[in-house]
Parts: C-alpha cells; structure tokens; sequence
C-alpha cells in the first residue's frame, strides 16, 4: 500500500512539474521576426480545409512499429550504439508506457529526419478543435478528399537496414526482410480496398521519406500522391546504370514516370540540431563550414572535389563526421559558429543537414543543379538562402570569393529571414505539418479531373500516374 501511495505521489509531482515546464516555455519562448515577403500572400490557406480519410491498417504498421523498435535487442549496426535504447529502459518509461497510446518517433539520427510519417499522423489523430484548421480528419470516406494510408514505410524500411542487412533488404523474401513483408501487406489491403477501387489511388497519399521506403512496390503505388525528401533516388539516372547502358531498366532506381512535382509533393527532413532563435544567436568565427562524409556516390562525387578545394581555405571548416552523440554535439557548434554552412549533394540531391542549417541560422550555401525543395512557391529561398551551380562551385577560388562579398547587412538580413521561416520547418509546435497538407490540397484539381476523365475509358486499363504537361 505504501509503494502504490509513493508511485501515486511521484505521479502526480511529475505531472504538475510538466504541467509548470509546459507554461514557462510558452511565456518565455522567444518567437522569431517574421519576414513576409518571403511568403506567396496567396498561399495562407483561404480555403475550406482539406478533408483526409485514414486507410483501415491495422497499428502495428504504425504505432505499434514504434513499440517493435523499442523492443529490438541489439544495436543499429549502422551506427555501434542504440541511440534510444537507454531511455525507453528507464523506469520512468516502464512506469507511464502504459499511458502512452502514441510513443514518441525515435530519437535515432538515420531514423529521426524521416519522421514526417509520424507527425501526419499525429496531429490528424490530435486535432480535436478542426475549427479554422487547414486539415480535418473525417470518418466517412464518401467525404474525403484524400485518403492517407497510415503505415511508417521510411521506418520500417530504417529497421530492416540497421538491424538486419543490407543485402537482405534488396531481396523480396518476407521470412527474411520483415520491410518486404510489410510493404507487400500494406499495399494489398490498400489495392483491395473500396477506397483504391473507387479512385485507382488517384487520392491516396503514402508518406515515404526516405529515399528507399516502399522500394519494392513503389510501381504499383505510382498513380497516388507520394510524399517525398527529394526525387534523386527516383528518377534521376544511376550512373553506374548510365555506364552500362541500361539506366532505364534499372531497378534501383525509381523512373521519372512514377513520381513528379505535378502529383507528389516534397516534404522537409525533421533536423537534428536543436533549433536557435534569433534572439540567442552570437558572433560567427567561421566563414563557410560543412560537416559529413567526403565521399559518396552519384551526385554527392561533387563532395571529394569540393573538399579538395576548400579544405585548407582560411576561414573554412570541413570536418569529416559521424551521427553519433558527440558527432552532432560538434555539428551543432559548428552550424551555430558559421556564417555559411554547404550543403553539397550527397547520395540525393537534398540531405537533413540543409535543415539543421536553417534551425542554426547558418546560411545555406546549395551546391546543386537538380535540387527539389519544400515549399516552393510559398517561400522564397533566394531570400535566405545561397544557390551555386557545380560548374562554379568547382572553380578554383570562386566559392570563396562570392561568399566574401557579402556584406555584414546582406548576411544580417539572410539570418533575419531565416528566423522568419524555421517554423515552417518544424514538426513539432511549428507549421511543416499544416503546410504539407496546404501543398496536397493543391493537387486536388488535377486529382478530380483524372478522376472525371477515367469515367469515360472504355476498358480496365490501370491508371498511370500523371508526370508531365503536354504542350
């Protein structure tokens, strides 16, 4: 009887100090200077908001891969180390996870950029006042606009890599590559459903981040909406493919006619580092600063060139780094000491570092002639944000030198703009999800007139997926 008292009390002091923590934040939260000439004025959402039906799957493609997660014995392989494995052991978690009926997304750095398919979810699932919301969760299909299948595919997929094998997830084996087998389940409940029959998946959304989510079905989901990081492990051609003349029979690469930005739509990586508001921000040391892998493949063989110039620059940083706890601990200081900060190709054109750049207030330097964003059309980023073509970049002393010239006002002004647009960028508390929604409300049109149109085809052909405008 005792113990119960104890943990009682110890319940309820620990609610009441969140309940506190909760409160101060918000008093004290400095909010950022918003800077609307950055934003389309039309683009606020003046619209009725956007009415989603959930797809019938059942939790343990969702939630309750959360809970597998947390149950995994081992380590990443990826990383030497189980980034959330201490904390989800520790008594406090065995004491209120049966409160829990949604676990918090994982705090692993291969897995936590991808976690767009989690706060979609959420926040359809917490939205209890759809009063003035741009989205609003509606249980009666005949209702929807769009229907979003709820399964975690860049979670699932992050589990086979680092807990089995690399080798194993390229096959399609489900005793073997449980990503596989979930991928093959999902999509045949969703294909046999009433909603997929009634659109061909036209209006179905499938949140699939990281770059290899879905990979072994992605052809048979192409008619729906996909939300992406980018399309450079879609479309754009595998080099080693190229070499042997048979890029477009690769299957390790995703063709440009299953995903394009007329029906999908680009969604921002959850960043790592803490995010700094303008009013804590301090003196930069650093001109250009960049911390990662100097060697990767495809596009990112632009990394190798650029750090061999740079490297011994004055003024610049280029640090090779590792997604350990003390690699973003220096990530962070570096990020936040800089004035600039590269963001060159990696293995896809865009990389989670972009947006930890953003939350630091170092201004982008993007280093790409193929580059997806989020967003466009709602933000400027020319207005925060430097854009350099390879050609230049690869120039001996032109990167530095176009950096120089800015001056302290121009850089004042880019860190200000910053500030006014990190929200966008946030999931949690800030406007990436109610965003995301605004940009799939836009598809609806062409959603319903190949909906109208499919009426008078006369046989059963499977709908493709619309990738272009014919002029």
């Amino acid at each position: 009887m005792k113990r119960s008292h104890f943990l009682l009390h110890l319940l309820l002091i620990l609610l009441a100090f969140s309940s506190f923590s909760v409160l101060i934040n918000l008093i004290s939260k400095p909010k950022p200077r918003p800077y609307p000439s950055l934003q389309n004025p039309n683009s606020r959402f003046l619209h009725p908001a956007l009415k989603v039906y959930v797809a019938d799957l059942p939790r343990s493609f969702n939630y309750g891969l959360l809970s597998d997660l947390y149950s995994l014995s081992g380590h990443d392989n990826r990383l030497g180390t189980n980034p959330d494995a201490d904390h989800f052991s520790s008594f406090f978690y065995r004491l209120f996870k049966t409160y829990l009926s949604v676990p918090p997304y994982p705090e692993n750095p291969l897995i936590k950029p991808h976690a767009a398919e989690y706060w979609l979810l959420k926040h359809l699932e917490m939205n209890k006042n759809p009063g003035g919301a741009t989205v609003v969760r509606v249980r009666n299909l005949d209702d929807a606009d769009v229907v979003l299948v709820p399964f975690f595919a860049s979670l699932s997929a992050e589990m086979e890599l680092g807990w089995g094998s690399k080798g194993k997830f390229r096959k399609k084996n489900g005793e073997k590559n449980g990503d596989y087998r979930r991928q093959r389940e999902v999509v045949d409940r969703i294909k046999a459903s009433a909603a997929w029959r009634r659109s061909g998946g036209r209006d179905h959304v499938f949140v699939m981040s990281d770059p290899v989510a879905m990979w072994h079905v992605r052809i048979e989901i192409a008619p729906a909406i996909l939300l992406v990081e980018d399309f450079g492990g879609w479309y754009q051609t595998d080099m080693r493919a190229t070499a042997n003349g048979d890029a477009c029979n690769s299957t390790y690469i995703i063709q440009h006619t299953e995903a394009s930005l007329l029906k999908d739509v680009i969604v921002p990586y959850n960043h790592l580092i803490p995010r700094l508001h303008i009013s804590q921000n301090q003196p930069r040391h650093t001109l250009l600063y960049f911390k990662g892998a100097k060697h990767r493949h495809r596009g990112g063989s632009i990394r190798e060139k650029l750090w061999k110039l740079l490297e011994k620059e004055p003024g610049v940083k280029m640090e090779q780094g590792s997604l350990n706890a003390t690699g973003l601990e220096e990530a962070k200081r570096g990020m936040q000491d800089a004035e600039f900060c590269l963001h060159p190709a990696g293995d896809t054109p865009t990389s989670c570092r972009l947006f930890d750049a953003i939350a630091s207030l170092c201004i982008p330097v993007i280093v790409s002639d193929q580059i997806e964003l989020p967003f466009e059309g709602v933000l400027d980023y020319t207005k925060f944000a430097v854009f350099v073509s390879v050609k230049n970049a690869l120039t001996p002393n032109w990167l530095i030198e176009h950096l120089r010239d800015f001056s302290e006002k121009k850089k004042e002004r880019f860190r200000v703009n910053l500030a006014g647009v990190q929200s966008y960028f946030e999931y949690e508390g800030g406007d990436a999800v109610s965003q995301i929604w605004e940009m799939v409300y836009q598809k609806l049109p062409m959603i319903r007139q190949g909906l109208v149109a499919d009426r008078r085809k006369l046989d059963d052909r499977e709908l493709k997926p619309v990738t272009c405008l014919c002029t």
